[in-house]
């Protein structure tokens, strides 16, 4: 389908690609890998033809239609459904030519081409890609004026996608979905019927979508077939070999050095020394793949609150007087790792407002202490940022009394160094200005942090970096992510925000992942079920139940958490040295806090008798 020789390419000049090449078998689905600005979307514009390559040759099948997502559908009053099924050219003017053509023999090629392509179930199959994307049937009657640009990128996406060309070439497609599009999106790759080159950070979708990994590093092309933990395993290995060898032959060379050092000087042994020098001259060094190293992120450790951090009591939220969410009743500890998981609009943001207290609870008490801090990140905020201004300023504007030394040491924290620290924002990368709003968001050492879709503009490492940095986190962690390694690598609690509630998930990310796709097979599925009858009512009888065990568990492991912490309160208060402690308030403190944390067991338990009985209650109707 697609044959790179030995390509070259230089861009602004930036020698991108030099001594390039590769082979893409037809049908093959590839993932394309590579650090920011190494020039996977440039590659994608020499395949498309944008570019020229000023050396070698990119070959691609003739006759083979192309199809990327350039740009967002137009606001046009074009409805999002005409808007997909327009992408098919072939079909929109075969059926054009259907309503003039009078020729029998012309009738009959119209009618059979439309045949062959499948146009009479084109609508249904567009109303699915846009279904799958998060437009329900009444979105896909309205205009794409109607939708913000974000929402016409997913429309977009539809429309390339029900075109179904030959190489499907797709620039980072779940930057704009969320986690239950990209889910969608990872099944329809993995089934697309022609080859597909997508361009990714995201681990889960290279590894269930994709049966090779084309990688773009130093200039060069690797296809590697399988997934992206063969092609990282393989990688790994190889460096490790490389290392190794070069660590023998520098091995080699000092010792062959040291010969000719002695003995250079000596008749006797004059002969083997030149040899020796020979040999060395001889001696190519091998060349270890380094790429440039990715800055860590560090976190600043908040001190310890008496949990809850966070406590609702039916509490309702929304815009306008109107709810979006009602009845609320959660809480968030100081150790809680939490994930929010639902479709776009059913409240997650909302959520989110409210716990960082940018949004009013409409009724109900929220209650919190008064020394919180939460920080706050989500991908609108890049917008909020001073372009003319250095990451340096920016800082410097909530600390103005600090040194610059001190300045760029919390930069650091965030990964961002001395060249990055003093550059404009307007020529900083997108990577780099999340970074810059991480570094903003923890100044104060917050105690929740709130992440809504933070890797957006991060490359795998730096999501890798991100995610261990969450983990050394001491705080709370609010998560809303469309990347399904952040959420499994930092969450340890799920929260379903749908139908204007939100409920604990019982299960993991993958269990999640069979519900969405259940869900949208449901139809095809409908034959099976029917002869698989006692063992659907089973499963969904465990089904029914398990959220009510996962909220029996969930309070039973928060009894046992705040037992711990009055334990550790007592050990305190039962040493004597705190008697004579130089601070006369260390002792009411800590009463105060042993007070609170009680108060929060007489909660939790009552939360645990009233979680019991509902599933004791359900069990039995159950039974």
């Amino acid at each position: 389908m697609l044959t790179i020789t030995d390509m070259g390419f230089t861009l602004a000049g930036r020698r991108l690609f030099n001594g390039a090449s590769a082979r893409v078998p037809m049908g093959a689905k590839v993932g394309v890998v590579g650090r920011n600005g190494c020039g996977k979307s440039t590659l994608f514009r020499l395949i498309e033809g944008t570019f020229e390559p000023d050396q070698g040759s990119i070959v691609v099948r003739a006759g083979a239609r192309l199809g990327g997502v350039a740009q967002e559908a137009p606001a046009s009053s074009v409805s999002l459904i005409d808007t997909v099924l327009e992408a098919d050219r072939e079909r929109a003017a075969l059926l054009a030519e259907a309503e003039t053509a009078t020729e029998p023999a012309r009738i009959s090629d119209i009618q059979l081409r439309l045949t062959d392509i499948d146009a009479h179930s084109a609508e249904a199959r567009a109303a699915a890609i846009l279904a799958g994307l998060g437009f329900d049937q009444a979105a896909q009657a309205r205009a794409c004026s109607e939708f913000s640009g974000g929402w016409r990128m997913r429309v977009a996406l539809a429309a390339v996608l029900f075109s179904r060309p030959d190489l499907l070439l797709l620039d980072e497609p779940t930057n704009y979905l969320d986690l239950e599009g990209t889910v969608w999106l990872e099944n329809f790759l993995a089934r697309y019927p022609a080859t597909a080159l997508v361009i990714s950070h995201d681990r889960g979708l290279l590894n269930r979508s994709v049966g090779a990994i084309l990688s773009v590093e130093n200039g060069r092309l690797t296809y590697t077939p399988g997934d992206f933990d063969n092609f990282d395993r393989l990688r790994r290995e190889r460096a490790m070999q490389a290392q190794a060898e070069a660590t023998k032959q520098e091995a080699a060379r000092a010792h062959m050095q040291s010969f000719v050092d002695r003995f250079r000087a000596k008749a006797s042994k004059a002969k083997q020394a030149q040899s020796r020098l020979k040999m060395l001259s001889r001696l190519q060094p091998i060349t270890l793949e380094r790429g440039q190293a990715v800055a860590p992120f560090r976190f600043p450790q908040p001190e310890e609150l008496a949990p809850p951090l966070i406590a609702l009591d039916r509490v309702s939220v929304g815009y306008g007087g109107k709810p979006v969410l009602r009845d609320l009743s959660l809480r968030i500890d100081p150790d809680d790792r939490i994930a929010l998981l639902g479709a776009n609009g059913q409240g997650k943001s909302t959520l989110s407002k409210l716990i960082a207290g940018r949004l009013a609870a409409l009724s109900g008490d929220m209650t919190k202490p008064s020394k919180m801090r939460i920080g706050f990140f989500a991908q609108h905020q890049l917008d909020e940022l001073v372009l003319g201004e250095t990451p340096v300023q920016h800082i410097q504007r909530l600390r103005p009394t600090e040194k610059p030394s001190q300045l760029r040491a919390r930069l650091g924290g965030a990964g961002i160094g001395a060249e990055i620290a003093e550059t404009p924002v307007e020529k900083l990368s997108g990577g780099q200005k999340a970074r810059l709003l991480m570094a903003l968001m923890a100044l104060d050492a917050p105690h929740i942090l709130i992440l809504d879709e933070p890797t957006n503009h991060l490359d795998m490492e730096s999501r890798e970096q991100l995610a261990l940095a969450l983990n050394d986190y001491d705080g709370a962690v609010i998560l809303v992510s469309h990347d399904p390694f952040l959420v499994e690598a930092v969450a340890d609690r799920l929260w379903l925000v749908k139908d204007g509630a939100v409920r604990p998930f019982a299960g993991d990310m993958d269990d999640y992942r069979d519900l969405l796709l259940g869900g949208n097979a449901a139809k095809a599925a409908a034959k099976t079920e029917a002869k698989a009858a006692p063992k659907q009512k089973g499963a969904e009888r465990r089904r029914a139940l398990a959220p009510l065990r996962a909220e029996v568990s969930d309070a039973e492991a928060r009894m046992e958490k705040l037992a711990d912490m009055r334990a550790k309160i007592d050990a305190l208060l039962a040493d004597p040295e705190l008697y004579t402690h130089p601070d006369p308030k260390r002792f009411e403190t800590l009463t105060q806090k042993r007070a609170e944390i009680e108060n929060g067991i007489a909660r939790a338990e009552a939360l645990w008798l009233a979680a019991q009985e509902r599933l004791e209650a359900a069990e039995r109707e159950a039974a």
